[in-house]
């Protein structure tokens, strides 16, 4: 067994507070969003918001660190080599799903799965900016400690997402999607590093494809945010965008786990 997925960027601070009428007008992103490069889809979700809602209000977080994944040709992809199990079956369907695995018997990691079906790709949720709770007529309440956010199974710890959330439909507004309020990002805000925890994947464990957002970026930032033992990127990714199976790429996560 290995460790916990490790905590690679923390971000002190906390995202603006929305008032319940303005969560309930955020709409979740269209299936378009996810249906393109999924290079391009991870560094787009930087500063958008997981939207999660529950009985009592909703939580929000600003996404400040992602991992893609580009299947069947990426040796830290669930689906390298074509595979395709009942647990990988999400990441063969439709962009615009959440795809979530449970891993080291006690956590678990969130995707969103791109491209399109057939096409097993996807990126891994690891890192968010501390959210609020906004109860219907409340008042609005921070969510806690950002630090909850740190990491892959902290965030899907703190949001409350587990396998019965695998394969949810992410474009149809429910209990969890992703939407974007108009923060927009600065591409030169967006650092490059290489994965976390795929050192089995060989050559692919070098390829720069953690997305993650500068601490200058994020609102109310302070204090540095820890890189990871990765250090500078030491490789480019491959180019992509050949036939679905021949071009490398992979989803939320390596073999045990997406990053």
């Amino acid at each position: 067994m290995k460790p916990a997925p490790p905590e690679t960027h923390t971000v002190r601070g906390a995202i603006e507070l929305f008032p319940f009428q303005a969560v309930e007008q955020l709409a979740p992103l269209p299936r378009a969003f996810y249906q393109r490069d999924t290079v391009r889809v991870a560094k787009e979700l930087l500063g958008k918001l997981i939207v999660r809602r529950f009985p009592d209000g909703v939580a929000l977080a600003r996404l400040v660190e992602v991992e893609a994944y580009l299947g069947v040709e990426d040796p830290a992809c669930h689906t390298f080599g074509g595979r395709r199990t009942r647990r990988t079956e999400v990441m063969w369907g439709e962009a615009g799903h959440l795809y979530v695995y449970f891993v080291y018997g006690m956590h678990h990691c969130a995707n969103v799965v791109t491209r399109g079906a057939g096409v097993p790709e996807a990126v891994l949720l690891r890192g968010a900016v501390a959210g609020t709770v906004a109860p219907p007529g409340g008042t609005v309440r921070p969510l806690g400690d950002d630090r909850l956010f740190s990491g892959p199974a902290r965030l899907t710890r703190a949001l409350a997402l587990d396998l019965r959330h695998n394969g949810v439909d992410l474009t149809l507004g429910g209990e969890v999607f992703l939407a974007d309020d108009g923060w927009s990002v600065r591409p030169d805000r967006v650092e490059a590093l290489p994965r976390v925890g795929v050192h089995y994947a060989g050559h692919a464990a070098t390829w720069p494809l953690r997305f993650v957002l500068a601490r200058e970026a994020v609102p109310g930032a302070a204090g540095a945010a820890a890189r990871g033992a990765a250090g500078q990127p030491a490789a480019v990714a491959p180019s992509r965008r050949g036939p679905p199976a021949g071009a490398p790429k992979t989803p939320g996560g390596g073999r045990s786990q997406g990053g």
